[in-house]
Protein backbone atom coordinates (compact mmCIF):
# COMPACT_ATOMS: atom_id res chain seq x y z
CA UNK A 1 0.00 0.00 0.00
CA UNK A 2 1.17 3.26 -0.95
CA UNK A 3 2.06 5.47 2.16
CA UNK A 4 -0.64 7.79 3.04
CA UNK A 5 1.53 10.74 3.92
CA UNK A 6 0.01 14.20 3.43
CA UNK A 7 1.27 14.61 -0.40
CA UNK A 8 0.37 11.00 -1.66
CA UNK A 9 -3.30 12.23 -0.30
CA UNK A 10 -3.81 15.53 -1.75
CA UNK A 11 -2.21 14.39 -4.68
CA UNK A 12 -4.98 11.80 -4.99
CA UNK A 13 -7.70 14.13 -4.09
CA UNK A 14 -6.52 16.40 -6.73
CA UNK A 15 -6.55 13.49 -9.69
CA UNK A 16 -10.15 13.31 -8.32
CA UNK A 17 -10.78 17.00 -8.14
CA UNK A 18 -8.93 17.88 -11.82
CA UNK A 19 -11.66 14.53 -13.50
CA UNK A 20 -14.77 16.73 -12.15
CA UNK A 21 -13.94 20.19 -12.72
CA UNK A 22 -12.80 19.08 -16.40
CA UNK A 23 -15.90 17.74 -17.22
CA UNK A 24 -18.14 20.66 -15.83
CA UNK A 25 -17.06 22.68 -18.25
CA UNK A 26 -15.57 20.68 -21.22
CA UNK A 27 -19.36 20.52 -22.56
CA UNK A 28 -19.80 24.19 -22.69
CA UNK A 29 -17.64 25.21 -25.55
CA UNK A 30 -19.23 22.27 -27.94
CA UNK A 31 -23.18 22.66 -27.34
CA UNK A 32 -23.73 23.14 -30.68
CA UNK A 33 -21.68 20.39 -32.30
CA UNK A 34 -23.75 18.37 -29.32
CA UNK A 35 -26.92 19.70 -31.19
CA UNK A 36 -26.19 19.07 -34.41
CA UNK A 37 -24.75 15.18 -33.51
CA UNK A 38 -28.53 14.62 -31.80
CA UNK A 39 -30.43 16.48 -34.18
CA UNK A 40 -32.10 18.06 -31.01
CA UNK A 41 -33.45 21.72 -30.66
CA UNK A 42 -30.91 24.34 -28.79
CA UNK A 43 -33.19 24.38 -25.79
CA UNK A 44 -33.19 21.09 -25.05
CA UNK A 45 -29.32 20.47 -25.44
CA UNK A 46 -29.03 23.22 -23.28
CA UNK A 47 -30.12 20.64 -20.73
CA UNK A 48 -26.63 18.75 -20.74
CA UNK A 49 -25.78 21.48 -18.42
CA UNK A 50 -29.36 22.29 -16.51
CA UNK A 51 -29.44 18.56 -15.67
CA UNK A 52 -25.90 18.22 -14.23
CA UNK A 53 -26.58 21.52 -12.31
CA UNK A 54 -30.11 19.90 -10.57
CA UNK A 55 -27.83 16.61 -10.12
CA UNK A 56 -25.28 18.69 -8.72
CA UNK A 57 -27.11 21.15 -6.33
CA UNK A 58 -29.37 18.19 -4.30
CA UNK A 59 -26.49 15.87 -4.02
CA UNK A 60 -23.69 17.87 -2.73
CA UNK A 61 -24.99 19.03 0.76
CA UNK A 62 -27.00 15.49 1.34
CA UNK A 63 -24.00 13.61 0.29
CA UNK A 64 -21.87 16.27 2.29
CA UNK A 65 -23.81 14.97 5.10
CA UNK A 66 -23.24 11.83 4.36
CA UNK A 67 -20.09 11.46 4.80
CA UNK A 68 -20.10 13.03 7.70
CA UNK A 69 -22.04 10.85 9.16
CA UNK A 70 -20.93 7.53 7.64
CA UNK A 71 -17.17 8.29 6.64
CA UNK A 72 -16.02 10.59 4.07
CA UNK A 73 -13.18 8.13 2.31
CA UNK A 74 -16.23 5.65 1.75
CA UNK A 75 -18.51 8.53 0.43
CA UNK A 76 -15.99 9.36 -1.81
CA UNK A 77 -15.68 6.34 -3.26
CA UNK A 78 -19.36 6.00 -4.07
CA UNK A 79 -19.35 9.04 -5.63
CA UNK A 80 -16.44 8.70 -8.13
CA UNK A 81 -18.45 5.40 -8.78
CA UNK A 82 -21.27 7.47 -9.99
CA UNK A 83 -18.88 9.46 -11.80
CA UNK A 84 -17.65 7.00 -13.59
CA UNK A 85 -20.60 5.67 -14.32
CA UNK A 86 -22.27 8.91 -16.00
CA UNK A 87 -19.26 9.16 -17.78
CA UNK A 88 -19.51 5.77 -19.32
CA UNK A 89 -23.08 6.22 -19.66
CA UNK A 90 -22.71 9.71 -21.42
CA UNK A 91 -19.67 8.41 -24.01
CA UNK A 92 -21.88 5.86 -25.29
CA UNK A 93 -25.31 7.59 -26.10
CA UNK A 94 -26.86 6.61 -28.59
CA UNK A 95 -29.69 9.21 -28.08
CA UNK A 96 -30.03 12.73 -26.38
CA UNK A 97 -32.02 11.06 -23.55
CA UNK A 98 -29.58 8.77 -22.75
CA UNK A 99 -27.25 11.69 -22.83
CA UNK A 100 -29.03 13.12 -20.21
CA UNK A 101 -29.37 10.45 -17.96
CA UNK A 102 -25.40 10.28 -17.78
CA UNK A 103 -25.22 13.92 -17.02
CA UNK A 104 -27.69 13.63 -14.03
CA UNK A 105 -25.79 10.82 -12.63
CA UNK A 106 -22.59 12.48 -13.50
CA UNK A 107 -23.94 15.50 -11.05
CA UNK A 108 -23.54 13.57 -8.08
CA UNK A 109 -19.68 14.55 -8.64
CA UNK A 110 -20.55 17.86 -7.22
CA UNK A 111 -19.96 16.33 -3.48
CA UNK A 112 -16.89 15.68 -4.20
CA UNK A 113 -15.88 18.90 -2.83
CA UNK A 114 -16.96 19.37 0.41
CA UNK A 115 -15.94 15.21 0.61
CA UNK A 116 -12.24 16.38 -0.57
CA UNK A 117 -12.03 19.21 2.24
CA UNK A 118 -13.50 17.30 5.03
CA UNK A 119 -10.83 14.21 4.02
CA UNK A 120 -8.05 17.04 3.91
CA UNK A 121 -8.74 18.82 7.76
CA UNK A 122 -9.55 15.25 8.97
CA UNK A 123 -6.19 13.82 7.63
CA UNK A 124 -3.30 16.77 7.56
CA UNK A 125 -1.64 18.50 10.03
CA UNK A 126 -3.92 21.63 11.13
CA UNK A 127 -0.99 24.17 10.12
CA UNK A 128 -1.11 22.80 7.01
CA UNK A 129 -5.16 22.52 6.17
CA UNK A 130 -5.42 26.31 4.59
CA UNK A 131 -2.10 25.64 2.21
CA UNK A 132 -3.84 22.48 1.26
CA UNK A 133 -7.41 23.84 1.07
CA UNK A 134 -5.85 26.79 -1.59
CA UNK A 135 -4.25 24.20 -3.20
CA UNK A 136 -7.19 22.42 -3.93
CA UNK A 137 -9.30 25.48 -4.97
CA UNK A 138 -6.21 26.03 -7.46
CA UNK A 139 -6.34 22.81 -8.86
CA UNK A 140 -10.22 22.99 -9.79
CA UNK A 141 -9.41 26.34 -11.66
CA UNK A 142 -7.09 24.72 -13.83
CA UNK A 143 -9.26 22.06 -14.33
CA UNK A 144 -11.93 24.32 -15.19
CA UNK A 145 -9.81 26.48 -17.53
CA UNK A 146 -8.25 23.19 -19.11
CA UNK A 147 -11.62 21.63 -19.99
CA UNK A 148 -12.38 25.34 -21.50
CA UNK A 149 -9.64 25.31 -23.53
CA UNK A 150 -9.12 21.88 -24.85
CA UNK A 151 -13.15 20.85 -25.54
CA UNK A 152 -12.45 22.39 -28.77
CA UNK A 153 -9.62 20.47 -29.61
CA UNK A 154 -10.76 17.61 -28.77
CA UNK A 155 -14.02 17.40 -30.45
CA UNK A 156 -12.20 18.77 -33.51
CA UNK A 157 -8.82 15.29 -33.59
CA UNK A 158 -10.80 12.97 -31.44
CA UNK A 159 -14.90 13.26 -31.19
CA UNK A 160 -17.34 14.33 -28.78
CA UNK A 161 -17.50 11.46 -26.65
CA UNK A 162 -13.99 11.63 -25.43
CA UNK A 163 -15.26 14.60 -23.78
CA UNK A 164 -16.36 11.97 -21.51
CA UNK A 165 -13.90 9.24 -22.00
CA UNK A 166 -10.81 10.95 -20.80
CA UNK A 167 -12.67 12.57 -17.47
CA UNK A 168 -13.84 8.57 -16.83
CA UNK A 169 -9.91 7.07 -17.27
CA UNK A 170 -8.61 10.14 -15.10
CA UNK A 171 -12.29 9.14 -12.69
CA UNK A 172 -11.29 5.64 -12.94
CA UNK A 173 -7.71 6.26 -11.57
CA UNK A 174 -8.60 8.43 -9.18
CA UNK A 175 -11.20 5.94 -8.01
CA UNK A 176 -8.52 3.17 -7.34
CA UNK A 177 -5.87 5.50 -6.19
CA UNK A 178 -8.45 6.76 -3.58
CA UNK A 179 -9.08 3.08 -2.39
CA UNK A 180 -5.77 2.46 -1.53
CA UNK A 181 -4.24 5.41 0.20
CA UNK A 182 -7.02 7.63 1.80
CA UNK A 183 -7.89 6.53 5.15
CA UNK A 184 -11.37 7.12 6.43
CA UNK A 185 -12.27 9.51 8.68
CA UNK A 186 -12.04 9.62 12.04
CA UNK A 187 -14.33 12.02 13.18
CA UNK A 188 -18.33 11.20 12.81
CA UNK A 189 -21.36 12.55 13.43
CA UNK A 190 -23.39 9.49 13.35
CA UNK A 191 -27.25 9.84 13.09
CA UNK A 192 -29.47 9.52 10.22
CA UNK A 193 -30.79 11.30 7.41
CA UNK A 194 -33.72 13.26 7.76
CA UNK A 195 -35.69 12.47 4.72
CA UNK A 196 -38.18 15.27 5.02
CA UNK A 197 -35.43 18.07 5.58
CA UNK A 198 -33.68 15.98 2.46
CA UNK A 199 -36.63 15.97 0.32
CA UNK A 200 -37.28 20.00 1.11
CA UNK A 201 -34.21 20.56 0.33
CA UNK A 202 -34.24 19.16 -2.87
CA UNK A 203 -37.72 20.37 -4.26
CA UNK A 204 -36.71 24.23 -3.24
CA UNK A 205 -32.79 24.11 -4.67
CA UNK A 206 -34.51 22.69 -8.00
CA UNK A 207 -37.64 25.23 -7.95
CA UNK A 208 -35.08 27.96 -7.56
CA UNK A 209 -32.83 26.78 -10.16
CA UNK A 210 -35.05 25.48 -13.02
CA UNK A 211 -36.72 28.84 -13.55
CA UNK A 212 -33.10 30.81 -13.09
CA UNK A 213 -31.71 28.69 -16.11
CA UNK A 214 -34.19 28.43 -17.96
CA UNK A 215 -36.17 31.57 -17.47
CA UNK A 216 -35.21 33.39 -20.52
CA UNK A 217 -36.81 30.54 -22.59
CA UNK A 218 -39.63 30.02 -21.26
CA UNK A 219 -40.46 33.91 -20.25
CA UNK A 220 -40.12 35.58 -16.90
CA UNK A 221 -43.51 36.07 -16.58
CA UNK A 222 -45.31 32.93 -17.77
CA UNK A 223 -47.18 31.39 -15.09
CA UNK A 224 -44.38 28.19 -14.97
CA UNK A 225 -41.78 30.49 -13.90
CA UNK A 226 -43.56 32.56 -11.52
CA UNK A 227 -45.34 29.37 -10.08
CA UNK A 228 -41.86 27.75 -9.58
CA UNK A 229 -40.47 31.20 -7.39
CA UNK A 230 -43.45 30.93 -5.36
CA UNK A 231 -42.91 27.39 -4.55
CA UNK A 232 -39.03 27.88 -4.15
CA UNK A 233 -40.38 30.55 -1.13
CA UNK A 234 -42.68 28.28 0.30
CA UNK A 235 -40.50 24.65 0.24
CA UNK A 236 -37.60 26.63 1.76
CA UNK A 237 -39.61 28.48 4.16
CA UNK A 238 -40.66 24.86 4.84
CA UNK A 239 -37.60 23.04 4.67
CA UNK A 240 -36.09 25.87 7.56
CA UNK A 241 -39.01 25.56 10.01
CA UNK A 242 -38.24 21.45 9.84
CA UNK A 243 -34.37 21.68 10.26
CA UNK A 244 -34.84 24.02 13.13
CA UNK A 245 -37.50 21.78 14.84
CA UNK A 246 -35.64 18.63 14.44
CA UNK A 247 -33.74 16.74 16.85
CA UNK A 248 -31.01 15.08 14.11
CA UNK A 249 -31.57 17.86 11.50
CA UNK A 250 -29.66 17.37 7.80
CA UNK A 251 -28.29 20.64 8.17
CA UNK A 252 -27.32 22.24 11.49
CA UNK A 253 -29.14 25.50 11.40
CA UNK A 254 -27.12 26.51 14.58
CA UNK A 255 -24.38 25.93 12.71
CA UNK A 256 -25.65 27.99 9.64
CA UNK A 257 -26.60 31.10 11.46
CA UNK A 258 -22.86 31.36 13.40
CA UNK A 259 -21.22 35.06 12.24
CA UNK A 260 -18.37 32.62 10.82
CA UNK A 261 -20.73 30.77 8.55
CA UNK A 262 -23.88 32.89 7.12
CA UNK A 263 -21.40 36.01 6.40
CA UNK A 264 -18.93 34.15 4.10
CA UNK A 265 -22.31 32.09 2.98
CA UNK A 266 -23.51 35.75 1.54
CA UNK A 267 -19.91 36.07 0.25
CA UNK A 268 -20.29 33.05 -1.87
CA UNK A 269 -23.47 34.52 -3.45
CA UNK A 270 -22.13 37.14 -4.60
CA UNK A 271 -18.76 36.02 -5.91
CA UNK A 272 -20.99 33.08 -7.37
CA UNK A 273 -22.72 35.96 -9.42
CA UNK A 274 -19.64 37.69 -10.50
CA UNK A 275 -17.42 34.59 -11.47
CA UNK A 276 -20.29 33.15 -13.42
CA UNK A 277 -21.27 35.98 -14.93
CA UNK A 278 -17.24 36.90 -16.12
CA UNK A 279 -16.86 33.24 -17.16
CA UNK A 280 -20.13 32.74 -19.38
CA UNK A 281 -19.99 36.19 -21.02
CA UNK A 282 -16.10 36.26 -21.50
CA UNK A 283 -15.39 34.01 -24.51
CA UNK A 284 -18.62 35.97 -25.93
CA UNK A 285 -17.23 39.19 -26.01
CA UNK A 286 -14.31 38.37 -27.49
CA UNK A 287 -15.50 36.46 -30.05
CA UNK A 288 -17.85 39.24 -31.23
CA UNK A 289 -17.13 40.48 -34.97
CA UNK A 290 -14.79 43.68 -34.88
CA UNK A 291 -17.79 44.71 -37.26
CA UNK A 292 -19.79 45.27 -34.18
CA UNK A 293 -17.83 48.20 -32.89
CA UNK A 294 -16.22 46.26 -30.25
CA UNK A 295 -14.98 42.65 -29.80
CA UNK A 296 -11.83 41.10 -31.73
CA UNK A 297 -13.49 38.08 -34.14
CA UNK A 298 -11.97 35.20 -32.16
CA UNK A 299 -12.40 31.69 -32.62
CA UNK A 300 -12.59 29.60 -29.61
CA UNK A 301 -9.57 28.82 -29.52
CA UNK A 302 -8.34 32.51 -29.06
CA UNK A 303 -10.64 32.89 -26.46
CA UNK A 304 -9.48 29.83 -24.58
CA UNK A 305 -5.86 32.17 -25.26
CA UNK A 306 -7.55 35.08 -23.95
CA UNK A 307 -8.68 33.49 -20.93
CA UNK A 308 -5.43 31.87 -19.92
CA UNK A 309 -4.25 34.71 -17.81
CA UNK A 310 -6.89 33.88 -15.37
CA UNK A 311 -6.82 30.50 -15.31
CA UNK A 312 -3.03 30.73 -14.74
CA UNK A 313 -3.89 33.45 -11.87
CA UNK A 314 -6.80 31.61 -10.28
CA UNK A 315 -3.79 28.62 -9.83
CA UNK A 316 -1.49 31.03 -8.51
CA UNK A 317 -3.63 32.33 -6.32
CA UNK A 318 -4.87 29.48 -4.66
CA UNK A 319 -1.28 28.35 -3.90
CA UNK A 320 -0.53 31.18 -2.62
CA UNK A 321 -3.69 31.43 0.28
CA UNK A 322 -2.36 29.12 2.59
CA UNK A 323 1.23 30.71 3.12
CA UNK A 324 -0.11 34.39 2.77
CA UNK A 325 -2.37 33.57 5.85
CA UNK A 326 0.03 34.32 8.35
CA UNK A 327 0.47 37.67 7.14
CA UNK A 328 -3.16 38.53 5.67
CA UNK A 329 -6.14 36.54 7.55
CA UNK A 330 -8.31 34.98 5.45
CA UNK A 331 -11.07 37.26 5.75
CA UNK A 332 -8.83 39.98 4.58
CA UNK A 333 -7.68 37.75 1.25
CA UNK A 334 -11.84 37.52 0.99
CA UNK A 335 -12.26 41.15 0.80
CA UNK A 336 -9.28 41.77 -1.01
CA UNK A 337 -9.72 39.26 -3.75
CA UNK A 338 -13.92 40.50 -3.96
CA UNK A 339 -11.75 44.17 -4.55
CA UNK A 340 -10.29 42.76 -7.51
CA UNK A 341 -12.98 41.10 -8.88
CA UNK A 342 -14.64 44.23 -8.81
CA UNK A 343 -11.99 46.42 -9.91
CA UNK A 344 -11.53 44.18 -12.90
CA UNK A 345 -14.88 44.30 -13.50
CA UNK A 346 -14.75 47.67 -13.59
CA UNK A 347 -11.84 47.01 -16.06
CA UNK A 348 -13.87 44.98 -18.64
CA UNK A 349 -16.67 47.90 -18.83
CA UNK A 350 -14.83 50.49 -19.91
CA UNK A 351 -11.26 49.56 -20.99
CA UNK A 352 -11.83 46.82 -23.04
CA UNK A 353 -10.55 48.23 -26.43
CA UNK A 354 -7.25 46.07 -26.76
CA UNK A 355 -6.18 42.38 -26.29
CA UNK A 356 -4.05 43.42 -23.85
CA UNK A 357 -6.53 45.28 -21.90
CA UNK A 358 -8.82 42.10 -21.86
CA UNK A 359 -5.77 40.02 -20.93
CA UNK A 360 -4.44 42.16 -18.35
CA UNK A 361 -8.33 42.42 -16.80
CA UNK A 362 -8.54 39.03 -16.90
CA UNK A 363 -5.63 38.00 -14.92
CA UNK A 364 -6.75 40.02 -12.35
CA UNK A 365 -10.22 38.89 -12.07
CA UNK A 366 -8.97 35.25 -12.04
CA UNK A 367 -6.10 36.24 -9.23
CA UNK A 368 -9.12 37.87 -7.08
CA UNK A 369 -11.61 34.85 -7.51
CA UNK A 370 -8.43 32.58 -6.63
CA UNK A 371 -7.29 34.25 -3.28
CA UNK A 372 -11.81 34.69 -2.34
CA UNK A 373 -12.57 31.25 -2.96
CA UNK A 374 -9.61 29.67 -1.10
CA UNK A 375 -10.30 31.84 1.52
CA UNK A 376 -14.22 31.17 1.88
CA UNK A 377 -13.61 27.32 1.67
CA UNK A 378 -10.80 27.84 4.56
CA UNK A 379 -13.19 30.09 6.40
CA UNK A 380 -16.02 26.89 6.21
CA UNK A 381 -14.19 24.20 6.49
CA UNK A 382 -12.01 25.65 9.89
CA UNK A 383 -15.32 27.50 11.30
CA UNK A 384 -17.28 24.30 11.94
CA UNK A 385 -16.97 21.34 14.24
CA UNK A 386 -15.13 18.43 12.09
CA UNK A 387 -17.96 16.61 12.08
CA UNK A 388 -19.84 19.30 9.98
CA UNK A 389 -16.95 19.79 7.30
CA UNK A 390 -18.86 18.21 4.54
CA UNK A 391 -22.38 19.40 5.08
CA UNK A 392 -21.16 23.36 5.79
CA UNK A 393 -18.73 23.17 2.54
CA UNK A 394 -21.79 21.80 0.48
CA UNK A 395 -24.09 24.20 1.39
CA UNK A 396 -21.27 26.92 0.66
CA UNK A 397 -20.57 25.43 -2.36
CA UNK A 398 -24.50 25.23 -3.07
CA UNK A 399 -24.84 29.18 -2.23
CA UNK A 400 -22.16 29.76 -4.39
CA UNK A 401 -23.77 27.62 -7.25
CA UNK A 402 -27.36 29.85 -6.34
CA UNK A 403 -25.11 32.64 -6.92
CA UNK A 404 -23.66 31.82 -9.85
CA UNK A 405 -27.14 31.34 -11.56
CA UNK A 406 -28.21 34.66 -10.79
CA UNK A 407 -25.47 36.30 -12.02
CA UNK A 408 -25.30 34.45 -15.05
CA UNK A 409 -28.67 35.05 -15.94
CA UNK A 410 -29.11 38.60 -14.93
CA UNK A 411 -25.81 39.35 -16.98
CA UNK A 412 -27.63 37.13 -19.88
CA UNK A 413 -31.05 39.56 -19.31
CA UNK A 414 -28.91 42.40 -19.78
CA UNK A 415 -27.27 41.71 -22.74
CA UNK A 416 -30.00 40.39 -24.95
CA UNK A 417 -32.06 43.28 -24.25
CA UNK A 418 -29.25 45.30 -26.17
CA UNK A 419 -29.28 43.29 -29.40
CA UNK A 420 -29.42 45.01 -32.76
CA UNK A 421 -31.62 44.35 -35.65
CA UNK A 422 -28.69 41.98 -36.39
CA UNK A 423 -28.90 39.95 -33.93
CA UNK A 424 -24.94 41.39 -31.98
CA UNK A 425 -25.58 43.42 -29.16
CA UNK A 426 -25.09 47.27 -28.33
CA UNK A 427 -21.46 47.16 -26.62
CA UNK A 428 -23.64 49.32 -23.63
CA UNK A 429 -24.87 45.87 -23.00
CA UNK A 430 -21.89 44.66 -21.75
CA UNK A 431 -20.62 47.77 -20.55
CA UNK A 432 -24.06 47.60 -18.10
CA UNK A 433 -23.69 44.06 -17.48
CA UNK A 434 -20.15 44.27 -15.97
CA UNK A 435 -21.01 47.46 -14.14
CA UNK A 436 -23.63 44.86 -12.20
CA UNK A 437 -21.10 41.95 -11.75
CA UNK A 438 -19.05 44.42 -10.20
CA UNK A 439 -21.61 45.83 -7.72
CA UNK A 440 -22.06 41.82 -6.90
CA UNK A 441 -18.18 42.07 -5.64
CA UNK A 442 -19.16 44.81 -3.79
CA UNK A 443 -21.28 42.60 -1.84
CA UNK A 444 -18.96 40.05 -1.05
CA UNK A 445 -16.76 42.77 0.47
CA UNK A 446 -19.36 44.24 2.75
CA UNK A 447 -19.87 40.68 3.68
CA UNK A 448 -16.00 40.24 4.54
CA UNK A 449 -15.90 43.60 6.14
CA UNK A 450 -18.66 42.92 8.47
CA UNK A 451 -17.21 39.46 9.80
CA UNK A 452 -14.71 40.63 12.36
CA UNK A 453 -17.26 42.89 13.50
CA UNK A 454 -19.74 40.42 14.42
CA UNK A 455 -16.99 38.14 15.56
CA UNK A 456 -15.71 40.90 18.25
CA UNK A 457 -19.20 41.43 19.59
CA UNK A 458 -19.77 38.26 19.89
CA UNK A 459 -18.23 36.15 22.86
CA UNK A 460 -19.47 32.70 22.51
CA UNK A 461 -21.20 30.06 20.39
CA UNK A 462 -24.10 28.31 20.06
CA UNK A 463 -24.69 25.13 22.55
CA UNK A 464 -23.41 22.49 20.83
CA UNK A 465 -21.35 24.29 17.82
CA UNK A 466 -18.26 24.76 19.77
CA UNK A 467 -14.88 24.42 18.27
CA UNK A 468 -11.01 23.61 19.09
CA UNK A 469 -9.87 25.11 16.61
CA UNK A 470 -7.73 28.18 16.39
CA UNK A 471 -9.44 31.51 14.92
CA UNK A 472 -9.03 31.11 11.35
CA UNK A 473 -7.26 34.55 10.97
CA UNK A 474 -4.53 33.09 13.65
CA UNK A 475 -3.47 29.85 12.18
CA UNK A 476 -0.07 29.44 11.48
CA UNK A 477 0.58 27.85 8.28
CA UNK A 478 3.95 26.11 7.62
CA UNK A 479 5.65 25.80 4.44
CA UNK A 480 6.31 24.04 2.12
CA UNK A 481 2.54 23.45 1.20
CA UNK A 482 2.63 19.74 2.17
CA UNK A 483 5.27 18.62 3.48
CA UNK A 484 5.35 14.99 4.01
CA UNK A 485 4.67 13.68 7.60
Amino acid sequence: MLRRSPLVIFGVLAVSLASLTMLQSLVVPVLPALQREFGTSPSLITWTLTAWLLSAAIATPILGRVGDMVGKRRTLLVVLAALALGSLIAATAPTIGVLLIGRVIQGLGGAMFPLAFGIVRDNLPAARVPAAIGALSAVIAVGSGLGTILAGPIVDDLGWRWLFWIPLITTVVGGLLAALVVPESASRSGGRINWLAATLLAGWLVALLLPLSEGMVWGWGSPLVIGLFVAAAVLLAAWIFVEVRADIPLIDMRIMRLPGVWTVNLAAIFVGAAMFGIFAFFPRFVQTPTSAGYGFGATVGESGILMLPMLIAMAAAGFISGPLARRVGFTGQLVGGAALIGASALGFAFAHATALAISIEAGITGFGLGIAYAAMTSLIVQGVPSSQTGVASGMNANIRTIGGALGSTIMAAIVTSSLEPGGLPRESGYTNGYLVLAIFALGAVVAGLILPVLRRGRTSQPTGTETAETPLDEVVVESPLLETA
